[in-house]
């Protein structure tokens, strides 16, 4: 019984389907989703990988079903027959992608928006008249503006800058005074790039602050509301966090994979990320921009912990701040002989008085 091409057609559109369903959800490619905007992302990309595995599994199958059909047999040296064309297939094959780019353009936008991008109804709703001064979020073209020509119009990035500097830790790491704000773009408003609130968490303030400052080769985290400096940054489960960000020298990039977030911390501007951890789990930050020689070693720990394994933390490095001077420094307040006073400390070591006297001459 031959079965007819329409069935087989059919059959074969139902297992390259159910194939690519399956890969695009279970193809491994990715690492933890660490952050609720991570969730978000891999339902995009999970969507283009069904489409990705289908398209190629159809292309490839025309491929090498023609290349046994239609080969040529021993003793035929004819030529083929002439085809000059096919008019319906050629609209199908282009509308098909048109149709699908479209698609997955919108998708990836609406997935923008959801993590806190750029936000359309940002422009309409603001008056003409503060079209410079306005913050667009998302807008990444200004990090590679110059400044505007003199303007009335408020630097942002500015007061940006002296409402981090009010942080004495940031104010210790930021040279900010020897690195110009920059203004707003031209015609664009924007300030900085910038991936803020969530629609859902809109006009909300963010539950942690940290401020992030780069520089050749290293990131420093600075907590304004705990006074804590550190260069390994904790952040807590469920709670959003709010990252200021700016550079000292060139530009570098804050990038974790795990949060499938990327932002540049640029001299000269106050750029802005959002997100809210989820999984638990020790990561790394990576610079994502090449920022010099040494650019591959410029990576720090993050350390995404339950909330009170985070409180814990920030007492116990406010703690260890308080007590660093004295730890850090031998103070011989009686001013005795460099033998009694490290007495209690070499005693332990096997260092004998005589050792001490030799290293002390």
């Amino acid at each position: 019984m031959k079965i007819p091409s329409s069935i087989w057609t059919l059959l074969i559109g139902i297992v390259l389907t159910l194939a690519s369903l399956w890969y695009g959800q279970n193809h491994g490619l990715l690492p933890t989703e660490a952050s609720d905007e991570a969730v978000l992302v891999d339902g995009l990309f999970n969507t283009m990988m069904v489409i990705s595995t289908g398209i190629f599994l159809i292309v490839e199958g025309v491929l090498i079903y023609s290349a046994f059909k239609y080969r040529q047999k021993p003793g035929d040296n004819e030529d083929g027959p002439p085809v000059e064309g096919n008019v319906p297939l050629e609209i199908l094959w282009t509308a098909i992608p048109a149709i699908i780019v479209i698609g997955i353009s919108v998708y990836s936008f609406e997935v923008y928006n959801e993590i806190g991008g750029f936000d359309p109804h940002a422009i309409h709703d603001a008056p003409v008249t503060q079209n410079m001064s306005m913050k667009m979020p998302g807008a990444a073209i200004a990090a590679t503006l110059n400044d505007t020509p003199p303007s009335n119009e408020p630097n942002l990035n500015q007061e940006k800058s002296d409402a981090a500097m009010q942080d004495p830790g940031t104010a210790a790491v930021r040279n900010a005074d020897q690195i110009p704000q920059k203004v707003d773009a031209p015609g664009v408003g924007s300030v900085a790039p910038t991936i803020g609130e969530s629609p859902d968490k809109a006009g909300k303030p963010p539950e942690l602050l940290v401020n992030i400052t780069g520089l050749q080769y290293a990131w420093i985290f600075t907590y304004p509301e705990t006074g804590i400096t550190t260069g390994e940054m904790h952040l807590p489960i469920g709670r959003e966090v709010k990252i200021n960000m700016t550079a000292n020298d060139v530009i570098h990039a804050f990038w974790v994979p795990e949060f499938r977030l990327k932002q540049d911390a640029i001299p000269g501007r106050q750029t802005e990320i959002r997100f809210t951890p989820r999984t638990a789990g020790d990561y790394a930050l990576v610079c994502a921009e090449l920022c010099g020689p040494y650019h591959g070693a410029m990576r720090a720990p993050i350390v995404v912990e339950t909330p009170e394994a985070f409180d814990q933390w920030q007492k116990e490095q406010q703690v260890a701040s308080r007590e660093t001077l004295n730890q850090a420094v031998a103070y011989n307040p009686a001013n005795l002989s460099p033998d009694k006073f490290l007495a209690p400390y070499t005693k332990d070591m096997g260092i004998n008085t005589a050792i001490i006297n030799q290293v002390h001459k």
